[in-house]
């Protein structure tokens, strides 16, 4: 998902707006993870980057992509973007200190 979203509309409450791009958000997370994996594959991770347009753009985690979604509306800003990219994850063998 490679999107700029606007946090303004002319008949609906700024509110409203942002729980529906948090939403629309959500969905897009939850439709990739089930999704079937390949063989190979342990999970599925994200490459994730946002910023006030395509080209002023941070990479973040995950787990933060809520938290700036509420700042760019506490900002006041008129739009924001958002890339949120699926990738194949593999997870790695822990080495046990015994």
């Amino acid at each position: 998902m490679r999107k700029t979203f606007k946090l303004t509309h002319e008949k609906k409450h700024p509110d409203r707006v942002l729980e529906a791009i948090k939403n629309e958000i959500r969905k897009y997370i939850k439709r990739e993870r089930n999704k079937k994996l390949p063989k190979d594959v342990d999970f599925v991770d994200f490459d994730c980057r946002f910023g006030k347009d395509e080209l002023l753009n941070d990479q973040i985690h995950l787990s933060e992509i809520d938290k700036s979604v509420e700042w760019a509306a506490s900002e006041q800003l008129e739009s924001f973007y958002l890339e949120i990219i699926a990738k194949p994850g593999h997870r790695s063998k822990r080495l046990d200190d015994d």
